[in-house]
């Protein structure tokens, strides 16, 4: 199973894949520079549909079709298409040196979201509700990323990169209150320096048999794990950095995989900063789509 790479925008950190089923086409952003993308994969062309000039740390599709970025200072934006960004939520006063990373949207239209740590304190997990109440889930987190939800609507999986761990939480879906973290995976690391990272996990997706796919950092590949925790396969990559995935395709049976990079080609790999796919014969399941405002 070798991976097909697609787009070369250099990404310094390609991020956040989305597939967006009305337009049958995946989105995807570079983190620092707020650039987004979208591919077609009907005609194989893709291109820059967005430049924010500031960090876009991730971002979930509307239920209008819409896309809600989460970004820098703590900010939460609505684009659509042509039209100039519109505030959603200025700024989070405890995040203005910090930025989002990382988003999902629950069957209720809500949005879990991560924020970077940064040298003086942790991130934190936050939870924005469709009438725009921002509520405080999680602290100490190293650096909060990849989201996603257990098949039978339960439990939500979280990754703290910097840490090394992936934590399933039971979940309400009436509430969309959290509770009872325990280990789903942990890559052990030593000591780490402010401001370094181990290899570890990175964003993350489930598909639809149940099983957790997760990108490593660093790690230059792509890790499938069984319900109970075990590596079940392994997917490597041309590239250090591998970041996120989702499905997408006509029957969701393809994985759109973001890289990291692209100003390190050197170090990180010729292809490192690019959008690739890979077929690995299953398939995913459709996101939910925020209501945030609407």
């Amino acid at each position: 199973m070798i991976p097909e790479p697609l787009a070369d925008f250099e990404c310094v950190v390609g991020e956040n894949p989305l597939w967006h089923p009305d337009e049958k086409k995946v989105y995807w952003c570079d983190i620092p520079p707020g650039r987004i993308f979208r591919y077609d994969p009907r005609t194989g062309e893709s291109e820059m549909c967005l430049e924010a000039r500031e960090a876009v740390g991730g971002f979930t599709l509307q239920s209008d079709g819409a896309l809600l970025l989460f970004m820098a200072r703590g900010a939460v934006k609505v684009w659509r298409g042509g039209r100039d960004l519109e505030t959603v939520l200025d700024e989070i006063p405890t995040e203005r040196d910090s930025r989002f990373n990382d988003v999902i949207a629950d069957p209720r239209g809500r949005v879990f979201c991560g924020t970077m740590a940064t040298r003086e304190r942790a991130g934190n997990l936050y939870r924005l509700d469709p009438d725009g109440t921002l509520t405080h889930l999680l602290d100490g987190v190293g650096c909060s990323n990849g989201l996603a939800f257990t098949p039978d609507g339960t439990g939500l999986y979280h990754t703290d990169t910097r840490k090394g761990t992936i934590t399933l939480f039971d979940y309400d879906p009436d509430s969309g209150a959290i509770a009872n973290p325990r280990p789903f995976l942990r890559i052990e690391h030593g000591p780490l320096a402010p401001g370094q990272f181990a290899p570890g996990p990175d964003g993350m997706t489930v598909d639809a048999e149940g099983f957790v796919w997760s990108a490593m950092w660093d790690g230059a590949c792509l890790v499938r794990y069984a319900p109970d925790g075990s590596e079940e396969r392994r997917i490597e990559f041309p590239v250090r950095k591998v970041s996120s995935l989702t499905f997408g395709g006509a029957d969701l049976s393809e994985a759109y995989v973001t890289t990291a990079g692209g100003e390190r080609k050197a170090t990180d790999g010729a292809r490192a900063g690019s959008l690739f796919r890979v077929v690995p014969g299953v398939r995913g399941v459709e996101e939910f789509r925020s209501r945030i405002g609407l």
